[in-house]
């Protein structure tokens, strides 16, 4: 009998573990989230990643999709994807929340979470990734 116990939590463990595994398998963006990212990024070229944002005005982000936040920097915009994604950002009734410590923006690999406006309850987590700016091409 315990035999059978021991078995069967480690087949609950393993269960567990192998449905948090993490997927990096790219999600395919919806048309509007498209549209929407075009929108701010067309005409704009990629700098190189940065693993810090300089610090933000919170007015100034917007939520492509549950994978994608930009941030508007005056002509320049910050775009950090979220591995795995970061369950109901940019949802109605959602807002996302970050600690900022010392004089550093936001960093990748800092910790996002996602809180319900009306009850405060958590909602979802997650870090954000590199931050890569795009900028339109100066004339030469």
């Amino acid at each position: 009998m315990r035999r059978t116990a021991i078995l069967t939590l480690s087949a609950l463990t393993a269960a567990l573990v192998g449905a948090c595994a993490y997927n990096e398998a790219p999600q395919p963006r919806s048309p509007q989230a498209l549209q929407e990212l075009d929108r701010y990024l067309a005409g704009k070229v990629a700098g190189p990643p940065q693993s810090c944002l300089p610090n933000y005005r919170a007015n100034d982000m917007v939520v492509i999709d549950e994978h994608t936040v930009l941030f508007r920097d005056g002509r320049r915009v910050w775009r950090t994807e979220i591995p795995g994604g970061c369950s109901n950002l940019g949802r109605p009734g959602y807002a996302m929340v970050t600690k900022q410590f010392g004089g550093e923006g936001l960093c990748r690999g800092q910790i996002v979470q996602v809180v319900d406006t009306a009850s405060g309850m958590v909602a979802g987590g997650c870090t954000f990734g590199d931050f890569v700016p795009f900028e339109a091409p100066r004339p030469r």
